[in-house]
């Protein structure tokens, strides 16, 4: 997908595909090993806000064009802009982009190949799952600039142990896919050429579910992660109660007492 500007052809920053429910956006800058150009950054955000209130839209897959999933952000964009007040824009735009794959209603799935960077590693944390390519290779490699990437730390800490978090954050040593998938960054590592049939199979498996209950569902699961243990417990019991008088719960139970397929209404 190209645009013409002025004449010459531009090449779009952020592809979108849509099939069967599922919107797969792809960080379109291959020479640059998808860095997030602020130009990305907000192409990203605006389409995510547009399909967070879609309700065709059933799952999200982040994908990267060419050999890399995301190096991070664009260092030489921000050494070309050396002010306070633009880099620390530009990362409160990033945190923005990241919060909202968490907060919007359908699942957000990484498709992961080559190497995830500093924000691109924080990138694949912040989505709700991952599926990588056993040549799929993760740092935060900040430290090594001398930057410690302190905006990453938030997503890599939620998703893997603390000293293993400092580990990576500390040295800016990579790790690989396997690595990654036993310290929870990742859900699942396939060969290369498995890797869309593998983000298939996930997607299949949600499309096929209630998305009353996937909406519910994960806006609970992040919410709990705050709470206490008490408070938690507290929430998850009105949400499942709410849910239980939705149309999809009445319906899945009738179904599968009366062993057969339900048909989701969505309500």
């Amino acid at each position: 997908m190209r645009a013409k500007v002025g004449g010459a052809v531009e090449q779009l920053v952020l592809l979108r595909e849509e099939s069967g429910g599922v919107v797969t956006l792809t960080l379109n800058r291959p020479a640059q090993f998808n860095a997030l150009s602020q130009e990305l950054l907000t192409e990203l955000q605006d389409a995510l806000e547009a399909i967070a209130v879609d309700e065709s839209a059933r799952v999200v897959v982040i994908s990267g064009a060419g050999r890399a999933f995301c190096a991070g952000h664009d260092l030489k964009e921000m050494r070309a802009n050396p002010s306070k007040g633009y880099q620390k824009s530009l990362f409160e735009q990033c945190s923005r982009m990241m919060m909202k794959l968490t907060e919007m209603p359908q699942p957000v799935i990484a498709r992961v190949q080559g190497i995830a960077t500093a924000a691109g590693c924080q990138l694949v944390a912040m989505c709700d799952l991952a599926v990588a390519s056993e040549s799929a290779r993760f740092a935060v490699s900040g430290i090594n600039v001398g930057l410690f990437c302190s905006t990453p730390s938030v997503g890599l800490a939620r998703n893997v142990g603390r000293k293993q978090a400092m580990e990576m954050l500390l040295t800016g040593d990579f790790i690989d896919a396997q690595t990654a998938l036993q310290r929870g960054l990742v859900n699942r590592v396939v060969p290369e050429d498995e890797l869309d049939a593998e983000v298939k199979k996930l997607t299949d498996a949600i499309v096929a579910k209630s998305p009353v209950a996937v909406r519910s569902g994960k806006q609970m699961f992040y919410r709990q992660l705050e709470l206490g243990l008490a408070s938690a417990y507290e929430l998850a019991s009105e949400v499942m109660a709410c849910d239980m008088m939705t149309e999809d719960a009445q319906e899945g139970i009738d179904a599968f007492i009366e062993k057969r397929t339900a048909e989701w209404r969505g309500r």
